[in-house]
C-alpha cells in the first residue's frame, strides 16, 4: 500500500545536490535574479519588494539573509519569507529539463479534461438511438458528468493542499482512466450516467491541483509557461474527436436518431451489437487517459512541492526537494535547512526534535479537520485579497455557466446548421470536420496568451478582460446565420479567444493565492465553475424552447459580463511571484 501512496523513495539528502551546500552568505549566485518581474514578490495581495530602489532592494535582501525577524514588514508571516526564499532558490536553478517535464504530465491534466468534455459530446446522439432516450433528455447525461466533476474540483482542490499535491496529482488521472473506460460496458443508460461521474470526479481534479504544482515549481522569469499549459487543451478537443470521428460513424447505428428513439430502442432499431461505435470510443479514451497516469507515476520522479512541505513545517524535506531539482537539472543551489530555520516565529517548528510524533487518529482527526469552512477564511484576511477572491469566484461561475451552454452542444449546433444547396459529403462528416477546425484553430491562442500576459499595458488582466469579451461578441455574430460555413468561422475564432482567456484564467487564479490555501482556494473556483455546468443543461432545454439561439445569446451575455469583472480585479500578478 505504500508503494501505491509513494513509489519512490523519500526525498534523500544523498544524490539530490552537492555533498557540500555552501552557506548563503558566501553563495554568490543566490541573488542573482536579472528579470525585474523576479525581484518583485507578491504577498498575498501586496508587493512587499515594489517600488523599492536598487539600493532599498539590497538592503531588502540583506535583511532576508540575516534571518532579522524585525528587518522585515511586520506584515509578513514566517510561510511567506521561507515562502520567498523557496523562490530565489528555484529562480537560481533555473527553467530545467525537471520543470520541462513536468508540463508535459502537467499538460496531461489540460487534455484529460477537454478529452473527456468533448468525447462525453460525442456520446450523446448514439446513447439516445440505443437506450430509447429523447434528445432532451439525454442532455442530462452532461449533468451526470458535471455533478462528478464539481465533487472532484472541490475535494481535490482541498485534499491537495491537506495530504499533498503530490499524491492528488496521481490518483485524479488514475480514476478518470479507469471509470472512463469502464463507462464503455455499461449495460444501460443509468450505469452509463453513474459511469461519466466517477470519471468526472477524477477529472475534475485535474486544473486545480495540476496548475498549483506547476506553478509552485517554476522559476519567476518563465511564469508565462503556466499560460502555455492551456495549448494542451485544444489538444484534448483534437484527439478526441479524431478518435470519436474513426469510431462512431463506422460502428454505429444508421437508423433515424427520432425513430428509433420512439421505439425504446429494440431491435431491429438500434442493439448493443451494432452501435458498439460510442462504446469503442470511451474505452478508448479511458485507455489514453490511464495511459498518462502510467507516465506520470512510473515514468518521472515526481517530487512534493517545496512550499506545501514549508507550509507543513516539513523544511528538511523542502531543502531536499531544491536540491534534488537542482542535481535534476544538472545545477547546484545554496539552499539549507538552517537557512530557513533562521526564518522562525515563536511557536515550536513542526519537525523540531522532542515533539511526539501524533497518532493515526491524531493525524487522521486533523487531515479531517482541514476540509471545513476555515480553510476559506484566510482567503478573506485583507480587503484586495477577498474581493480578488470573490471576483475570481464569479468569473468561474459565470464561464462555468456560459462555457456549456456554446461548447457541450456545438456538435448539436453545427450538425444542424445550414449547409446549402451545394452537395457534397454527409452532414456527419461535415460536423466532425468543422468541430477538428475549431479544436486547432484554438492552438494558436494559447501561445499568444503566453505572450501577451507579460506585456506592460495588457499582463494578465488585460489578456483576460479583452479576449473574454471577444469571445462573447463571438458567440452572438454566430446566432446571426445558420449558413454552416458561417458557423465555423465564428466558432474557430471564438475557439482562439476562448483559449486565450481560459489559458489566463487558470494561470492567474493560483498565481494570486497564497500556497497554504492556494488547492483550496482553486478548488472553490472550479467547484463552482463545474456546479454552474450543472445547471446549463437544465437551462438549455428550457430557454432552448423560446428560441434554438437563445442559449448562446445567454452564453454570450455571461462573457461579456466576466470580462468586465476580470477588469476589475485589484491585482495584477504580471511580473510577481507567488508565495
Amino acid at each position: 500500500m505504500s508503494f501505491l501512496l509513494r513509489p519512490f523513495k523519500r526525498h534523500e539528502r544523498s544524490g539530490s545536490g552537492p555533498e557540500e551546500a555552501v552557506p548563503l552568505q558566501e553563495s554568490e549566485t543566490w541573488f542573482s535574479v536579472e528579470e525585474e518581474g523576479s525581484r518583485s514578490q507578491h504577498q498575498n495581495d501586496t508587493d512587499s519588494l515594489d517600488g523599492l530602489e536598487d539600493d532599498d532592494r539590497s538592503s531588502e535582501d540583506a535583511k532576508l539573509q540575516t534571518g532579522d525577524e524585525e528587518a522585515v514588514s511586520s506584515g509578513e508571516s514566517t510561510y511567506d519569507r521561507r515562502s520567498k526564499i523557496i523562490n530565489k532558490a528555484i529562480q537560481d536553478i533555473g527553467m530545467g529539463k525537471y520543470q520541462w517535464r513536468l508540463f508535459i504530465l502537467c499538460g496531461f491534466g489540460w487534455l484529460a479534461d477537454n478529452i473527456w468534455m468533448q468525447g462525453v459530446a460525442l456520446t450523446l446522439p448514439q446513447l439516445s438511438v440505443e437506450f430509447g432516450i429523447d434528445t432532451n433528455t439525454i442532455r442530462y447525461t452532461t449533468m451526470a458528468t458535471y455533478i462528478g466533476l464539481s465533487f472532484g474540483a472541490s475535494f481535490w482542490g482541498v485534499a491537495s493542499d491537506v495530504i499533498g499535491r503530490k499524491r492528488a496529482f496521481n490518483f485524479t488521472l488514475m480514476i478518470a482512466g479507469i471509470f472512463g473506460f469502464i463507462s464503455g460496458f455499461a449495460p444501460n443508460w443509468t450505469t452509463v450516467n453513474l459511469g461519466y461521474a466517477l470519471m468526472g470526479f477524477g477529472v475534475g481534479g485535474n486544473l486545480p491541483v495540476d496548475g498549483a504544482l506547476f506553478l509552485e515549481f517554476l522559476p519567476s522569469s518563465s511564469g508565462n509557461l503556466l499560460t502555455l499549459l492551456s495549448v494542451w487543451w485544444p489538444l484534448g478537443q483534437l484527439l478526441s474527436s479524431l478518435v470519436g470521428w474513426a469510431l462512431i460513424p463506422n460502428y454505429s447505428c444508421a437508423t433515424d436518431l427520432k425513430t428509433c428513439a420512439a421505439t425504446g430502442g429494440e431491435e431491429p432499431c438500434c442493439s448493443r451489437a451494432n452501435n458498439m461505435g460510442w462504446r469503442y470510443t470511451i474505452i478508448t479514451l479511458g485507455a489514453i487517459t490511464f495511459t498518462m497516469f502510467i507516465c506520470r507515476f512510473f515514468l518521472f520522479k515526481l517530487y512534493e512541492s517545496p512550499k506545501f512541505l514549508v507550509s507543513h513545517g516539513r523544511l528538511r524535506e523542502a531543502v531536499d526537494v531544491v536540491r534534488g531539482i537542482a542535481a535534476y537539472n544538472g545545477t547546484e543551489t545554496s539552499l539549507t535547512e538552517e537557512r530557513l530555520l533562521s526564518v522562525r516565529d515563536h511557536k515550536k517548528d513542526l519537525n523540531a526534535v522532542g515533539i511526539k510524533r501524533p497518532g493515526f487518529l491524531d493525524i487522521a482527526r486533523r487531515n479531517l479537520s482541514k476540509f471545513s469552512t476555515q480553510r476559506l477564511a484566510p482567503l478573506f484576511g485583507t480587503w484586495k485579497l477577498g474581493i480578488t477572491v470573490t471576483l475570481i469566484w464569479f468569473i468561474w461561475t459565470a464561464i462555468g455557466l456560459g462555457f456549456p451552454l456554446f461548447n457541450a452542444f456545438l456538435p448539436q449546433y453545427l450538425s444542424n446548421a445550414d449547409a446549402g444547396p451545394e452537395e457534397g459529403p454527409t452532414s456527419t462528416d461535415v460536423a466532425y470536420r468543422d468541430i477538428l477546425i475549431t479544436a486547432i484553430v484554438g492552438f494558436p491562442g494559447a501561445i499568444l496568451a503566453c505572450y501577451t500576459v507579460d506585456l506592460k499595458y495588457l499582463g494578465r488582466k488585460g489578456t483576460m478582460a479583452v479576449s473574454t469579451l471577444i469571445s462573447g461578441i463571438l458567440l452572438y455574430l454566430f446566432t446571426l446565420s445558420s449558413n454552416s460555413n458561417f458557423q465555423t468561422a465564428m466558432s474557430s475564432l471564438e475557439s482562439f479567444t476562448q483559449n486565450i482567456m481560459y489559458g489566463v484564467l487558470y494561470a492567474y487564479t493560483p498565481e494570486v493565492l497564497p500556497a497554504p490555501y492556494r488547492g483550496t482556494g482553486t478548488g472553490v473556483a472550479s467547484f463552482l465553475n463545474r456546479i454552474a455546468g450543472v445547471l446549463a443543461p437544465v437551462l438549455a432545454v428550457q430557454i432552448g424552447k423560446v428560441h434554438i439561439s437563445a442559449p448562446i445569446l445567454v452564453a454570450a451575455a455571461l462573457f461579456v459580463v466576466s470580462s468586465i469583472a476580470m477588469a476589475a480585479l485589484p491585482i495584477e500578478s504580471r511580473g510577481k511571484q507567488s508565495l
